[in-house]
């Protein structure tokens, strides 16, 4: 997820079919140019070497059932779209999902983990991590530190995870749900934009959650944490 202005120009993007490392490029339909769904900048056509690079926003891979029930008032998309089209969950690459074959080459197959484990994925800078969802559903709780930002991730038993800014505060606890806590008995409020405990944030930090395959392929140097 990104955020799509740059310098007052906003950039719509659609799916080009192209591929890079087995990884999706998008196009921008003003000038056709191929962005990259990883690093969100132009890779090839008219707008590359132009400095643009979006500024990347946070999300959550979850259920419908936990997102709803911590925020009973979000609004949906409807499935009726005018198309004939079947929007059952996994329907569209059910098979695909059901091995750990891939459908296009990489590089280099990197068997730290399997193919389709999934990750939550940090870069900032030159630096990269990834770490792998069945650790974080296991441990619960993780703390971290990508390029001079300590993070903590906060994972449910699902591996539904959020990452956070976490400065010099140690989180020893995470209820699943709305509260955390840290080493002093402080109790923080878990939102989605951030952490929370009387006058004191700590902000969201963006990442990617994402198969292993697709991640190490296009940063091959990344740490990984599993």
């Amino acid at each position: 997820m990104y955020q799509t202005e740059v310098n007052g120009v906003h950039h719509e993007l659609g799916t080009s079919g192209f591929l890079y490392r087995s990884n999706k490029l998008m196009y921008d339909h003003a000038t056709k140019s191929l962005w990259s769904t990883l690093q969100g900048a132009p890779v090839v056509g008219p707008l590359v070497g132009k400095n643009i690079k979006l500024d990347r926003r946070y999300l959550v891979t979850t259920t419908w059932g936990k997102w709803k029930q911590q925020h009973p008032k979000t609004s949906v998309l409807s499935l009726n779209t005018g198309h004939n089209r079947d929007y059952g969950e996994g329907v569209a690459y059910r098979e695909y999902f059901g091995t750990d074959e891939l459908m296009f080459t990489v590089p280099e197959i990197d068997d730290r983990l399997l193919n389709k484990d999934e990750v939550l994925a940090f870069r900032k800078g030159d630096d990269q991590l990834a770490v792998a969802i069945s650790f974080l559903a296991a441990k619960g709780v993780h703390h971290d530190k990508i390029a001079d930002q300590r993070i903590v991730v906060l994972a449910d038993r699902a591996g539904t995870s959020r990452a956070y800014s976490a400065d010099d505060i140690e989180f020893t606890h995470w209820d699943g749900s709305g509260e955390a806590t840290d080493t002093t008995g402080r109790k923080w409020q878990v939102r989605e934009d951030g952490l929370v405990a009387g006058d004191k944030s700590l902000s969201r930090v963006p990442s990617h959650n994402v198969f292993w395959f697709g991640w190490v392929s296009q940063f091959p140097e990344t740490r990984l944490v599993k």
